[in-house]
């Protein structure tokens, strides 16, 4: 062999070598590929292919039934039809398909065409609320579930459901889905215990998730009994586990499917008739005196009815609302914008979150202390010459400057109401009487009941804390202190302070519901009610699940609720109780409330006999400001009646408060006394026909 065929056949051994080399290298690559991906990683990718082999769907269940107590549906769900199309089930002919959108678009009023799709348009794009026309709804979603129908028209009449339902052979691929919306009969008549649903915020979405709901068709509770009540009346939804092509269509079941379990139904305390009459009653007024003064100065108000027994609410007004069948479906933007910008707050429940000076209705806190702690007898008379003058000081060694405190009778007559003993003071509603026996007036009243002690009565009544009432948003009030002072204003507490404070002015701020809470406290001899909307849950058939208990928080007669201080104000940690006569002689002064008091021109003559307090409260919030009304010595005022009946036999508490309402006895005593009216009528008819449920 030559030199020259050697090197060559060497030079050829060299590239058979690299040739194998690779083919060796390639068959390896792919051979570690397939066991990395079939061993090492097969139970993940199995895991990934039985995903997109099955999908989950899930059922949606039937939100429950709210009642009112005699039965009258007050939120409920319907029928609502869509217009939906399945896009893999239209004809494969481009003609056929736009003989059936030119058809539908006729009856649904939806066009042909209209808008251009791009990547912004397709993933903003909303079943129902979009404007594009129906061959570029169709056009998206055939991109992306092409056998999930989507809706073109939402919510359409009966008539055009049945219609197109009856013309599916002809159109294939169209068709009517029934869904459920909440429907509320009584509408703004009891918006603000009711509520409305919305869509599931973004920021709660994965804690809905968790429970099995579905964003973006479910809906939960935004207001209202719906948005406390949710966890029981949502129920809880069905699931599908299915196999699906390629496409999405569903093959089969995989596992047994999971039905959904109805949210349970809710009977309320609310008497739907009492509702009306109290709202009317209220609207009414406002309206006849806005008319007297021929402009609108009474805006706003709140009325409220409970059985002081059980703590159930009867009737519960804030007004103005909202209708709530408004947010049936969506929640309009401009709707809500609407309600929003409206300086009268018609979303805000007034009765729980409105913080605002109760005024004289607050003085029974103190005419239980000044009696239990001994600070005057029933019989001691005090003398209101219509004005005095106390030194105010902020510290022991502070000087101090003079300052008048004057009665209601001071600023129309320039005159006092003389002599007053304990129930006269309470039945005139005499502020020198509770000035002094509330802050003092050496010699006629050594040592008045005090800021401290005035803060715990108040307490033992109701305020300055929350009921827990099946509502969301209430607030607290505020009983201050001079702790409160010195943290949130940067001042000490000053003796005008507690003069003040003595009549609910000052920094006392209380809720409608707690001043009702103070009067049905003293009207059922002591006990404390927790205020109360469900009277019973009953089950999707309508068997009783959970009757109706009351609930007792305490009695300020036999549960010691109110702190002993010692000489020095400080608080030893030891607590009494009310006694039992003081109670009922604090009844017996709001019985002379109607009887010769400041409410007797309004109940006078009354069949049922009542019992309760007026009370004018002065203010100045952002609202009276911007209108210049906070004059000095001449603040607007708001009116305040709360009053219970029959006075030896309580059966309903009722408070009305009116917003810039100027007086209690003549704006908000009348609402009261029409809202007792009605429950007697009621009662009476309930009676004698056999029928209903006594309020």
């Amino acid at each position: 062999m030559t030199k020259t065929a050697t090197s060559v056949s060497r030079f050829q051994s060299w590239r058979f070598l690299v040739f194998y080399a690779v083919i060796a290298g390639i068959f390896g690559f792919y051979l570690f590929r397939l066991f990395n991906l079939q061993i090492i990683r097969g139970a993940e990718f199995l895991a990934r292919a039985e995903d997109n082999r099955t999908a989950t769907i899930s059922s949606q269940a039937n939100r429950g039934i709210i009642y009112d107590r005699n039965g009258y549906v007050l939120a409920r769900n319907v029928a609502s039809y869509n217009i939906v199309i399945t896009p893999a089930y239209l004809p494969s002919d481009d003609g056929a398909v736009q003989e059936i959108y030119r058809q539908l678009s006729g009856l649904v009023d939806v066009p042909v065409k209209n808008g251009v799709v791009d990547s912004d348009t397709a993933k903003t794009f909303i079943p129902c609320e979009s404007t594009l026309g129906l061959t570029q709804i169709v056009y998206i979603w055939d991109n992306f579930k092409p056998y999930d129908p989507v809706a073109v028209k939402c919510n359409v009449d009966q008539t055009v459901a049945m219609v197109v339902q009856e013309k599916s052979s002809d159109w294939p691929g169209v068709t009517v889905q029934i869904e459920p919306v909440r429907d509320y009969p009584t509408g703004w008549l009891t918006s603000e215990i009711i509520g409305f649903l919305g869509p599931i915020p973004a920021s709660e979405e994965q804690h809905f998730r968790d429970l099995g709901f579905v964003p973006g068709r479910d809906k939960v509770g935004y207001a209202g009994v719906e948005n406390t009540l949710q966890d029981i009346l949502s129920g809880k939804n069905g699931q599908r586990t299915v196999e699906v092509d390629v496409a999405g269509q569903v093959i089969q079941d995989i596992q047994k499917p999971v039905d959904p379990v109805p949210g349970e139904n809710i009977r309320l305390t609310i008497d739907t008739r009492l509702q009306t009459a109290a709202k009317a009653a209220l609207i009414d007024d406002i309206n006849a005196w806005n008319t007297k003064f021929n402009y609108q100065k009474y805006t706003g108000g709140v009325v409220i009815a409970m059985n002081p027994k059980t703590g159930e609410i009867l009737a519960l007004v804030s007004y103005p609302t909202y209708e709530n069948n408004r947010m049936a479906r969506v929640i309009p933007s401009y709707y809500y914008e609407q309600l929003m910008a409206d300086p009268q707050r018609p979303l805000f429940n007034q009765a729980i979150s409105s913080e605002v000076p109760p005024g004289s209705v607050f003085k029974m806190g103190t005419a239980l202390g000044i009696l239990n702690e001994g600070v005057v007898t029933p019989t001691q008379l005090i003398n209101d010459p219509g004005k005095i003058t106390i030194l105010e000081k902020f510290s022991p060694n502070d000087p101090g400057r003079t300052r008048d405190y004057v009665n209601w009778s001071y600023k129309s007559t320039g005159a006092g109401l003389g002599l007053m003993d304990y129930l006269h003071g309470i039945a005139q509603s005499d502020d020198v009487y509770f000035y002094k026996v509330g802050g003092g007036f050496p010699p006629e009243v050594p040592e008045g009941l005090g800021i401290w002690r005035i803060g715990e009565y108040a307490k033992a009544l109701g305020y300055g804390q929350i009921s827990g009432i099946e509502l969301p948003g209430e607030v607290a009030g505020l009983i201050p202190d001079p702790n409160w002072k010195r943290i949130n204003v940067g001042e000490n507490w000053s003796t005008g302070d507690t003069y003040i404070a003595t009549i609910g002015q000052g920094y006392v701020l209380a809720t409608p519901l707690q001043v009702l809470e103070s009067i049905a406290t003293i009207a059922d001899d002591g006990k404390h009610m927790k205020p109360t909307l469900v009277k019973e849950i009953l089950d999707s058939e309508g068997n009783v699940i959970q009757p109706f208990k009351p609930t007792q928080l305490w009695d300020i007669t036999v549960d010691p609720k109110i702190a002993i201080f010692d000489a020095n104000n400080f608080d030893t940690g030891q607590k009494k109780t009310v006694a039992p006569w003081i109670v009922q002689l604090a009844k017996q002064g709001l019985r002379m409330v109607v009887t010769e008091g400041t409410a007797k021109d309004v109940f006078n003559g009354d069949s049922v006999q009542s019992a309760g307090k007026t009370g004018t409260a002065e203010y100045c919030d952002n609202i009276a400001q911007s209108k210049n009304l906070c004059q000095p010595g001449a603040w607007p005022a708001h009116a305040w009646y709360v009053g219970y009946a029959p006075y030896d036999n309580p059966e309903i508490a009722v408070v009305a408060f009116v917003y810039n309402g100027d007086e209690g006895a003549t704006v908000s005593a009348p609402i009261v006394k029409k809202v007792l009216d009605a429950y007697f009528e009621l009662k009476a008819i309930d009676q004698s026909s056999g029928g209903g449920s006594a309020p």
